[in-house]
């Protein structure tokens, strides 16, 4: 595949799994264009381009001509300056790596990060909170993101990919978007009862079997494991952690559990106050999974693909 496809691809596979309709993605497609478009000629071209046509700011190309064939290439979680040199030392060897496939975004994909995680206000909203509410929830929590990351030196690990002479690429939300709706689809297939049986449903998942085998499997955090489940919401896309006030929001509109990646103490001990059940799946283990279901359309297309920095390849295709 070229590059430009796997690029292509991925966003695709992102928008396929996306909570959001394809119209409300559509209108932040607009949103973009109408922003651009009310730039003066200098601000425009400071302006990223990829905004107008693909919704997650989180996913890049970050190095490397769109044009390149891309007969292998090396996935992981975090793929910085270290796992680099692993792809060099690992082509050296005679293995055919052109890419470096990363989740966590490096470049724009980080400094952009705050973008995505508008979505998480349509994701409450799906659930009953107000859209008004919902979005300035968001907003507040995003602009500190926004802040935290600046410091940042986005671009290091890409620097050195370039250097030794690979493309880099980012797939953050799309990867999330599918293991979101993955763990969703499985919670309202199977209909644990109890929350012990819902953690026992998670760690049938190969992914989080692995996890839970290498000690850092799903996990009850609040809440008593023969207690019921209640209505369950899986929680794992939009950039990062919202804010702790949506717990409240959540809680008001009917939820009884929530299904994450991870979530912070001062997250844990609020949802405490709630009595809101919270269910870490695990981190790494859910990034695994959705990088996964991505990489499922990639390699079905003749790509080589080599893991490491917490990536177990599951193939479901």
């Amino acid at each position: 595949m070229k590059l430009h496809d796997i690029y292509t691809t991925t966003v695709e596979a992102g928008i396929e799994a996306d909570a959001r309709t394809r119209e409300e993605i559509g209108h932040v497609l607009a949103a973009a264009q109408k922003e651009y478009d009310g730039l003066d000629a200098d601000e425009k071209d400071l302006f990223d381009a990829e905004r107008l046509t693909n919704p997650y700011d989180d996913t890049r190309i970050c190095a490397g001509d769109p044009d390149l064939e891309v007969r292998g290439l090396i996935a992981g979680i975090d793929m910085e300056v270290g796992e680099v040199l692993l792809a060099d030392r690992l082509r050296e060897k005679g293995a055919e790596i052109d890419l470096v496939f990363a989740h966590h975004p490096e470049g724009p994909g980080y400094a952009n990060l705050h973008r995505v995680m508008h979505m998480q206000a349509d994701l409450w909203a799906a659930r009953g909170v107000g859209i008004g509410v919902a979005d300035a929830l968001i907003a507040g929590r995003a602009e500190e993101v926004r802040r935290k990351i600046m410091p940042a030196n986005h671009y290091r690990a890409i620097d050195a990919a370039r250097l030794l002479g690979f493309a880099s690429m980012s797939c953050h939300t799309p990867a999330d978007n599918n293991v979101n709706r993955f763990v969703q689809a499985l919670i309202d297939g199977e209909a644990p009862r109890t929350l012990g049986d819902l953690v026992k449903l998670l760690r049938s998942v190969p992914e989080y079997a692995d996890a839970a085998r290498k000690g850092y499997g799903p996990i009850l955090i609040q809440g008593d494991g023969s207690k019921r489940c209640g209505t369950c919401l899986v929680d794992m896309t939009g950039g990062t952690e919202g804010p702790k006030e949506a717990l409240d929001k959540l809680v008001a509109s009917g939820v009884d559990t929530l299904v994450g990646m991870h979530y912070s103490e001062e997250h844990r001990k609020h949802a405490e106050e709630l009595k809101l059940n919270l269910v870490i799946a695990g981190h790494i283990s859910s990034d695994t999974l959705g990088m996964n279901l991505v990489l499922d359309r990639i390699e079905g297309r003749g790509v080589e693909v080599i893991c490491t920095s917490g990536m177990v390849r599951i193939r479901r295709s």
